[in-house]
């Protein structure tokens, strides 16, 4: 069966046609977020990390956040995770001498979390293989189309938060 004819044959029947289009959208997703973790994990492999390592390392490197860290409040909310997933990743980066948690003085209970010289450094050495595979991953999207996606999911994401 042709994609035109797939088409059409989606378009008879319109819950039919948006549940079938939801099912393969989200198996995309999940298809493209293993590949993401495959790929991306082989691209940052030589510093010893991992995409959940550099994940956190990204958030800590934001202008916003490299001079006062974040708090695991903080990153939870921003990373999308578990507080328990999040805490063993920052147990990895810590033993490796990447991030530093210190207890803020106003409230020892919460512990901010910030990137150390060498995590710093890890990060600026880590730039060059993230810019060559995100030119990879996208180098079939315009620039245009890579910000349509990223609206897109960002969109798609919202909805997933109010579930």
């Amino acid at each position: 069966m042709t994609n035109h004819a797939r088409t059409e044959k989606l378009c008879s029947n319109d819950e039919d046609a948006r549940f079938d289009v939801a099912n393969r959208l989200f198996f995309r997703l999940y298809q493209a977020s293993n590949l993401m973790h495959k790929t991306g994990s082989r691209a940052v492999s030589e510093y010893g990390t991992t995409t959940q390592q550099w994940a956190v390392l990204g958030a800590l490197s934001r202008p916003k956040t490299v001079e006062k860290g974040m708090t695991v409040k903080e990153m939870v909310n921003f990373l999308g995770v578990s507080r328990q997933n999040l805490t063993a990743v920052l147990n990895r980066l810590e033993r490796s001498g990447l991030v530093e948690r210190t207890r803020i003085v106003e409230d020892g209970r919460i512990r901010r979390i910030r990137l150390t010289k060498k995590g710093a450094d890890t990060w600026a050495k880590m730039l060059v293989n993230i810019r060559s595979y995100y030119e990879a991953a996208l180098a079939d999207f315009t620039t245009e189309e890579s910000l349509q996606l990223y609206r897109l999911l960002d969109r798609l994401r919202s909805a997933l938060s109010r579930l």
